[in-house]
């Protein structure tokens, strides 16, 4: 098993992480090429809870119109309203996520930390090109493309709350969206000169009860897509082009929080509210119930070929790793990598201590890079959220080594991170980071000596008031193990938006 004992320590403070090389991490002083571009830049169940209200004004209104009403239905109104009460105050002490609102249900549930005040409250590669979505605090999504001169921006009157986007796949202009109260399916043309696409080109996928949505996942064939909203306890699955669903229902665990399709398309991971999981098989959707000890599945991640499962858990401080395989037998879900608090002494003589609880995990498409985002503790300045990488090897066995930290500037946290689902020369990943200053700063740097990335974002201002955040994206190069490059070696420019 791996543990955070075995990593080198972090870098000197004020350093930070840019590439891989040499099988060590190193900072951004290491090529001199770094380049810093500076841009300014509670509906839903509710048509069952306004059900149960006007149901509950009724028999108020029996109880009270005892002159008026027979005393039986008086009575027995007050009975009836008296069990529907202890029932409502039962089912919310079992799931308390379900006195949240809206808001604060997206952000109990949200692969980023702290997505609240946030700027990007969401981030997706396109599987296939260099261009990504960026939705933001202000619910409109930017799309960049380094092939087209426009940025488009998607804005509708029902984008709110965007706790995800995903792009389809095998297809070059649809993009899911996870709203507030339903989710939209944009169908941009990527040959379109049109900055500000019309609402006309965004379908509404809705479903009674079905709100707030916090996970989508598409099919690798791009043919169905999943969605999860924490108040229900079916998992839609989709048919976008029909426009119709259908409910994957099962009883227990208070909702759907998190979502997951392996890549081979064989399974499908639905986190619930509650201490367990479950994992559905898509041939013919039957699920595998998975308790867990403490609580909730918090964050989970695929191999390449969808054979195994790594996942966390909330308040644990451990990776698990389950293997599907098809010899029948019971199972058993393997401790594979313990993150808890470790100190350490950084080239600079500082302490710091790095470990705790995981917000969220990312593998690469190759399998050779895993990256953990821890989230400190925001009250104490030697405890920072940082991201742990592990080496990874998945045949002839598993095995988890580590790698090192990607580690930011001072007092700038890591807020969500993807790697690039389609980059040639190894693993590259895409972390978004947020503290607190007066503009919004985007960096796109080089992403290892021997690749540049240079970017011209187009401005947009953050509605926040003030301060304004700022608002960091770095893009790390891991080599892979199987790819060798010579000192003088270039290769060619990774992503180059105008």
């Amino acid at each position: 098993m791996c543990s955070l004992a075995l990593f080198p320590p972090p870098l000197a403070s004020g350093q930070t992480t840019l590439c891989e090389s040499n099988n060590q991490l190193r900072d951004g002083g290491f090529t001199g090429l770094l380049n810093e571009i500076t841009t300014s830049h509670t509906e839903g169940m509710y048509v069952n809870v306004l059900c149960f209200i006007f149901s509950c004004k009724i028999l108020i209104t029996l109880v009270r119109s005892l002159s008026i009403v027979p005393k039986w239905l008086s009575m027995s109104s007050g009975c009836i309203l008296a069990l529907l009460r202890w029932v409502s105050s039962f089912h919310g002490s079992l799931f308390p996520h379900l006195t949240l609102s809206s808001e604060d249900m997206i952000a109990e549930f949200s692969q980023v930390l702290n997505w609240p005040d946030c700027v990007v409250r969401a981030f997706n590669w396109h599987p296939h090109t260099d261009k990504f979505a960026v939705a933001l605090l202000d619910d409109s999504i930017k799309i960049y493309n380094p092939k087209s001169a426009t940025t488009p921006t998607l804005k509708h009157r029902l984008q709110r709350s965007v706790a995800a986007v995903q792009w389809k796949p095998l297809c070059a202009s649809a993009l899911a969206v996870a709203c507030q109260n339903c989710v939209l399916v944009w169908h941009v043309d990527p040959c379109s000169l049109s900055n500000r696409p019309s609402s006309g080109c965004a379908q509404v996928l809705s479903h009674p009860g079905h709100s707030p949505v916090t996970s989508l996942a598409w099919a690798p064939s791009g043919s169905l897509l999943v969605s999860a909203s924490p108040v229900d306890t079916a998992m839609m699955v989709w048919d976008a082009a029909a426009e119709s669903c259908v409910p994957l229902q099962r009883v227990g665990g208070g909702g759907v929080t998190f979502l997951s399709w392996s890549p081979d398309g064989s399974h499908v991971l639905a986190s619930t509210p509650s201490a367990l999981f479950r994992v559905w098989e898509t041939r013919m959707w039957t699920c595998e119930r998975w308790p867990c000890l403490k609580g909730r599945c918090q964050s989970g991640c695929w191999s390449p070929d969808g054979s195994r499962l790594l996942f966390t858990v909330q308040g644990e401080t451990v990776i698990y790793a389950l293997t599907f395989t098809d010899t029948p037998g019971p199972q058993a879900a393997a401790v594979v990598a313990d993150l808890s608090e470790t100190t350490f002494n950084t080239p600079d003589g500082d302490v710091i201590s790095v470990g705790g609880e995981i917000q969220s995990l990312a593998w690469d498409p190759r399998g050779e890079r895993l990256a953990v985002l821890l989230k400190g503790d925001p009250n104490a300045a030697r405890r920072p959220a940082i991201i742990a990488v592990f080496k990874t090897r998945t045949t002839p066995i598993f095995e988890l080594l580590p790698c090192g930290f990607v580690q930011e500037e001072p007092g700038v946290e890591p807020r969500l991170m993807q790697f690039h689902p389609n980059f040639k020369h190894g693993a590259l990943l895409t972390v978004v980071s947020l503290t607190w200053k007066t503009k919004i700063t985007l960096f796109l740097g080089t992403v290892s000596p021997f690749v540049s990335a240079s970017a011209s974002l187009s401005d947009y201002r953050a509605m926040l008031g003030n301060p304004i955040h700022l608002l960091q994206s770095d893009f790390f190069f891991f080599p892979s193990s199987v790819f060798s490059v010579g000192p003088m070696e270039k290769l060619p420019t990774c992503l180059s938006i105008s």
